[in-house]
């Protein structure tokens, strides 16, 4: 293939893959749970709910039972592009909310609680979430539309994971994450579009209006490793510090697709290699204060993503042409803060326990401007969040009408609990004028908005044995 189509194909391959909503660094979602949402993702350390199978699961050791958490994230959001020359582009999610919305899936059973005491010190937990995030569309007139028109990419973590509890003051956890695609969810591939101006006058048998792919998805195997340090409980053998690590290891996804132009029926086979990185969390929570009517958390977790292995993302045709695409991503951190009060069986709500939460992510672009690119508009950003929690238990009624507590033997309910949270994401101003491509000259604006919605359910399953 000619070099100019190399480098006319290369504004195309430059995006694939990655995308908004990414709630962080790199095209990451940090947003797993709104309990987690509203403390800014500061969970590693207290991971109180199904979801530490993600946040920290050495940290499932402390649910008892059978205990269940599904969410969703409504995401909206713009893009403000003021290019060197010419009008102002926006950008967005294509709707006023993200679809499909990531959500998520968690549970977690403690063994020696359902009925096999010689497992007592096991617990097993499940996930089915989406890890990185992938959805960004421009207008097809915009003088971006040759480089991007969509982009999108819902990789799905299906996670079994295993804790085990080693010491009263120590567990330790571990777990597979099996990363994949499902057409249940968009498209079920990863893909970007563009138009086919850039590309017809470099050669290639397109016209300036047409519409052009690239696709491709794939499945592959990943590990993870956790641990959960308690020295100091109350007389209620409550933690009062936590001390959390979580290290999730690097994953190459070899994705194999085509490269098409849909209007005119023309398709290359295309291959690329997509480095997902390695990840270590570490967190610190401290109860000041901790009894059976209040509890107060303070919780900083640092998050360190190894992006150098995204070095590259050369994409290879069925004819042989390896198109070179340099990344140079670098290694990146995000610094999450967040509290939570918590009101345990208040006087109004006896049955009940009520959670105010807050949080602080600054987070850190691994992005240079060398390799900056429409599908991943990233600089610095700073969030803000905020939300509240309820869980019902016995003797409650849950929206009015669910008993929150059942008595019969069998598979007993012993909690419903329901999240809700707000985050606000406001990336800094960035400036691009030393890119591969100048079409991407300006300036970018990117703002954020996720609220974040959790249902619960905890179970006594004791019973049934």
């Amino acid at each position: 293939m000619k070099s100019s189509q190399s480098g006319a194909l290369l504004a195309l391959v430059m995006v694939v893959g990655f995308s908004l909503p990414a709630f962080g660094e790199g095209f990451r979602i940090l947003d797993q749970s709104a309990a987690a949402t509203a403390q800014g993702g500061a969970f590693a350390a207290q991971a109180d709910d199904p979801s530490a199978v993600h946040f920290n699961p050495a940290a499932i050791t402390d649910l008892p039972g059978l205990q269940l958490t599904a969410g969703t994230l409504l995401v909206n959001g713009d893009i403000d592009f003021r290019p060197s020359s010419g009008p102002a582009i926006g950008g967005d999610f294509g709707s006023t909310f993200a679809n499909p919305p990531p959500s998520s899936f968690f549970v977690s059973a403690r063994l020696g609680d359902l009925g096999a005491p010689s497992f007592n010190s096991l617990t097993l937990g499940l996930g089915v979430y989406s890890p990185f995030g992938n959805l960004v569309e421009y207008p097809r007139s915009s003088s971006l539309a040759p480089v991007l028109t969509r982009s999108a990419a819902p990789i799905l973590d299906i996670t079994p994971t295993v804790a085990f509890r080693v010491h009263p003051s120590l567990t330790l956890g571990a777990g597979l994450d099996l990363y994949t695609f499902s057409d249940a969810f968009g498209e079920g591939h990863v893909e970007v579009q563009q138009t086919g101006a850039d590309l017809a006058q470099a050669g290639f048998p397109f016209g300036p209006d047409d519409e052009i792919e690239l696709n491709g998805r794939d499945t592959a195997l990943g590990y993870h490793a956790a641990l959960l340090f308690t020295p100091f409980r109350n007389e209620q053998e409550q933690p009062l510090v936590n001390v959390a690590f979580v290290f999730r290891s690097r994953v190459t996804l070899n994705l194999t697709g085509q490269f098409l132009n849909k209007d005119r029926g023309i398709a290359w086979g295309a291959k690329a290699d997509l480095n997902l990185p390695q990840v270590i969390t570490a967190g610190l929570a401290v109860w000041p204060i901790r009894d059976t009517r209040r509890e107060w958390k303070v919780e900083i977790d640092l998050d360190y993503a190894d992006w150098t292995s995204f070095d590259h993302l050369d994409v290879t045709l069925s004819n042989g042409a390896v198109l070179p695409n340099p990344r140079n991503w670098q290694s990146s951190y995000v610094v999450m803060l967040g509290t939570e009060y918590k009101f345990v069986k208040p006087a109004l709500l006896p049955s009940w326990d009520v959670a105010i939460r807050g949080g602080y992510v600054f987070a850190d672009s691994p992005v240079p401007e060398r390799t900056f690119n429409p599908a991943i508009p990233g600089s610095n950003s700073h969030s803000y969040s905020a939300g509240i929690g309820f869980l019902c238990q016995r003797g409650g009624v849950f929206l009015g009408v669910i008993p929150c507590g059942t008595s019969q033997d069998g598979l007993g309910v012993t909690a419903i609990g329901f999240d809700v949270a707000y985050q606000g994401i406001f990336y800094q101003s960035r400036g691009i004028f030393n890119n591969v491509n100048p079409r991407v000259y300006g300036v970018w604006d990117t703002t954020i908005h996720v609220v974040s919605l959790n249902l619960r359910v905890n179970f006594d399953v004791s019973r049934s044995f």
